[in-house]
């Protein structure tokens, strides 16, 4: 069976809209500018009648701040990086983030259970290593004594068995987001998609699926996806699939694995003993 490695981690750091910006910044100064407006008409006629006056501060209310002109001069300067279909690399930094955090969380959850179940590699250390009769006598009675503590509910089997489906998806999911993001033609695609599509693709529905084996991006409003294939099947060429060994060696070389009571071994992690190559 095949299955992606998350190898990368990014941050993403959100941004401004240079649109809303523009909006407020000019609505603010055009408001001020019908209030002048408004105040000139009124100065002509009251004065060409001379049937009312001001209290002499009215005038003050239309003026422009030197921050509303510095935020409509800002706001001018940043559409020039406004992307009207919005960023595509941006969704897929921003959900490979999200992505990253999930995994982290159900990685603190499997740790946890884990610790909880470590005993059981304390037992098997025991129990392979008891040759003599009497070394068997040692593991049988440590078993008898501790056996409310070496046991292992189906609570804690079930904990285990999710947390490792959910850090699987997570890892996957993060490492397809991140590789399509880094892909210059692959973000271009598929921000073709949504200016084809009209539509933004901030609006659009991201997804990763292992079934398919590609990136989507349904573009909202429409029945019209774009895909981009990460098993190397289209002109693209993203292949990112690589073998259960891969996997299972990349995760022996790890220092997750390395520094865990199974790649150190239950005596050396625990008590520091019998720690060959540590």
């Amino acid at each position: 069976m095949k299955k992606i490695l998350c190898l990368l981690a990014i941050s993403s750091v959100a941004q401004s809209d240079p649109l809303n910006d523009l909006i407020d910044s000019s609505s603010a100064i055009v408001d001020q500018m019908t209030t002048g407006i408004k105040l000139v008409g009124a100065a002509q006629e009251y004065a060409h009648q001379g049937n009312g006056l001001s209290d002499g501060t009215l005038s003050s209310t239309a003026h422009i701040s030197s921050e509303q002109l510095q935020a409509y001069n800002n706001a001018l300067s940043g559409m020039q990086f406004y992307l009207p279909y919005g960023s595509v690399q941006s969704v897929l930094e921003e959900r490979a983030s999200e992505e990253l955090t999930l995994m982290n969380d159900a990685v603190d959850v499997f740790t946890e259970v884990v610790v909880e179940m470590v005993q059981v590699a304390q037992v098997a250390e025991m129990a392979e290593t008891a040759e003599s009769p009497a070394e068997q006598e040692q593991v049988q009675e440590f078993v008898a004594e501790n056996q409310e503590i070496l046991t292992i509910s189906q609570e804690q089997v079930d904990t285990y068995n999710d947390s490792v489906d959910n850090i699987e998806t997570h890892a996957n999911n993060a490492s397809a987001f991140i590789a399509v993001a880094a892909n210059t033609e692959a973000v271009d695609f598929l921000q073709q998609g949504a200016e084809n599509n009209n539509t933004t693709a901030e609006q659009a529905n991201l997804n990763y699926s292992t079934a398919n084996q590609w990136v989507s991006m349904s573009w909202a409003n429409t029945n019209n996806a774009s895909a981009v294939y990460l098993n190397g099947s289209d002109g693209i060429g993203l292949d990112l699939y690589v073998s259960e060994a891969e996997v299972l060696i990349a995760g022996s070389e790890s220092e997750f694995f390395q520094t865990s009571p199974l790649g150190q071994g239950y005596s050396c992690f625990m008590y520091g003993e019998e720690c060959s190559g540590y």
